[in-house]
């Protein structure tokens, strides 16, 4: 969020159990756990999207790591870490890429961390 490039951020569990977000952002546990669910089920996102916080997203792209979703201006990009899942909204102006190299780039510090 101190960067200026994120909207609104939460890191969770894997099992949807939320460690950390910023006080505007409410994922619900049962967001989180579809969200864990779709990077290893791509086509559960693709059929239905994604919903955080009450918003439905647009399954863009992503691998067993990375997951990219938009609505209208506002983008999602998350990261699956050892064990959490870094979940970052981001609006325009705001590129796709600004957002990625936030979100990665703490992602990449969990996993240094062990988690």
């Amino acid at each position: 969020m101190a960067s200026g490039v994120v909207m609104h951020a939460a890191i969770a569990g894997h099992d949807g159990n939320i460690w950390a977000k910023d006080d505007s952002f409410h994922p619900t546990e049962d967001d989180l756990i579809k969200l864990f669910k779709g990077f290893s089920d791509k086509g559960l996102l693709q059929t239905s999207g994604l919903t955080i916080g009450g918003e439905r997203y647009i399954y863009l792209s992503g691998d067993e790591k990375i997951i990219r979703a938009k609505k209208s201006k506002i983008g999602l990009h998350c990261m699956k870490t050892k064990q959490a899942i870094v979940v970052a909204l981001y609006e325009d102006p705001i590129q796709p890429q600004q957002c990625a190299t936030v979100v990665e780039k703490l992602g990449d510090y969990l996993e240094s961390c062990g988690y």
